[in-house]
């Protein structure tokens, strides 16, 4: 049953033992980048997609290609919190909420504000592990005038910390059951399927919080 089920894996991803490294690419580094700078990152598989990616080239033996993809995801990553900092300081010190949002709400505002109170620059190392103030720490750090040394420098070290971490663990995970073909292929299907659909009802989420009525808030009265 196990050759089986091996003969039917290799048979389902021959047609993308060729294009298959090249989409991981294409949606890692979008996905990354738009997660790291804008709104909409917040309701994207952030993690999940990096351990994928790492899952799905392991799958295809490309363990060049996911150390490139780790620099070059952590360079994004960067580059998408630079975009998201210009956006918070170029904005103010507004942020758009939405009246009885389930993620982009007040109460979300205000615990990643008071996280980043806390914490500072060390905030906007910490927050790459946390997925909605991941998207958020850049916007309230332009909108407070971070010092942009300190911002890119917490910026890059927390990239370097995030993105290849998550995804040499996927690659190299996977890699232990390469005595086990069969369950490698369900492995790889079930990320690769987690991912498309936690990516198409996020973006539906997203569309059903742009829909409630917008509530603007001032970051600076968020505790009061």
């Amino acid at each position: 049953m196990g050759s089986d089920m091996a003969g039917a894996g290799q048979l389902a991803w021959g047609p993308l033992e060729t294009a298959g490294p090249v989409v991981v690419w294409l949606v890692v580094l979008g996905f990354v980048f738009a997660e790291c700078a804008f709104i909409v990152g917040l309701f994207l598989p952030g993690d999940s997609l990096l351990l994928t990616a790492g899952v799905v080239l392991s799958h295809h033996n490309h363990e060049l290609g996911i150390w490139l993809l780790s620099v070059t995801v952590t360079v994004v990553a960067v580059a998408g919190n630079h975009v998201g900092y210009v956006i918070g300081e170029r904005t103010g010190v507004r942020l758009i909420a939405r009246r009885g949002g389930k993620v982009l709400n007040r109460e979300h505002l205000e615990r990643a504000k008071q996280f980043f109170d806390r914490w500072g620059v060390w905030a906007i190392m910490v927050a790459r592990w946390l997925p909605w103030i991941r998207t958020l720490a850049p916007l309230l750090a332009g909108a407070a005038r971070m010092d942009r040394r300190k911002y890119l420098m917490a910026s890059v070290v927390g990239a370097f910390l995030w993105a290849p971490t998550l995804m040499l663990i996927g690659y190299y995970a996977a890699g232990l059951l390469d005595h086990y073909p069969w369950l490698k292929t369900t492995a790889v299907i079930g990320f690769v399927t987690f991912v498309i659909g936690g990516t198409i009802y996020g973006l539906w989420r997203y569309r059903q919080e742009m829909r409630k009525p917008v509530e603007v808030v001032d970051p600076a009265q968020l505790d009061g």
